[in-house]
């Protein structure tokens, strides 16, 4: 399994015992909290500073690629996808749970006015993707996926979320 742009290892001890595991960041700073984490966790993992694209792993390598709240910051998404499709075996799955372009006209018009001054801010995070959209352009299936907006976020641009699961066409 390949977690990309694991941050400071928020999913490390959500994964199962025994998978063979491999995480990548590109910040280094993230990247040292994440070791720390695995080793308070006891999580075996293979930690690498790493981009999303190109990935340093063969063709078909995986049979699992999770993306964790980091699509919206990768500069190049669809780049980030189509090296998530072709590390994957084919039927392999895609796990993603981000921000994304909300549906409501009205919020998505505040998404793209501040969508400059936010990416600045917070770390390149573009808050106005369409990342489902990304998702089915780049290959997959998605076999199901829940589309909401999270009310306990305390920024609106943010709310509207998407959880789910793509294969590998």
């Amino acid at each position: 399994m390949l977690e990309v742009g694991a941050g400071t290892g928020a999913n490390l001890g959500r994964y199962p015992d025994g998978i063979e595991l491999v995480v990548t960041e590109p910040d280094a700073a993230m990247l040292a909290r994440a070791r720390r984490k695995a080793e308070q966790l006891g999580v075996a993992v293979d930690l690498r500073q790493h981009r999303a694209y190109p990935l340093p792993f063969g063709d078909e390598s995986f049979d699992t690629v999770v993306f964790t709240l980091c699509l919206c910051t990768i500069p190049d998404q669809a780049e980030a996808l189509r090296e998530a499709h072709r590390v994957l075996r084919p039927g392999g799955r895609l796990l993603f749970l981000e921000h994304v372009r909300s549906e409501d006209p009205g919020l998505a018009t505040w998404q793209d006015r501040v969508a400059p001054a936010w990416r600045l801010v917070a770390g390149g995070c573009n808050c106005n993707r369409d990342t489902k959209r990304a998702i089915s352009e780049s290959g997959f299936t998605i076999d199901w996926v829940v589309e909401r907006e999270d009310k306990s976020v305390p920024i609106p641009i943010l709310r509207p979320g998407l959880i789910g699961m793509a294969t590998r066409a």
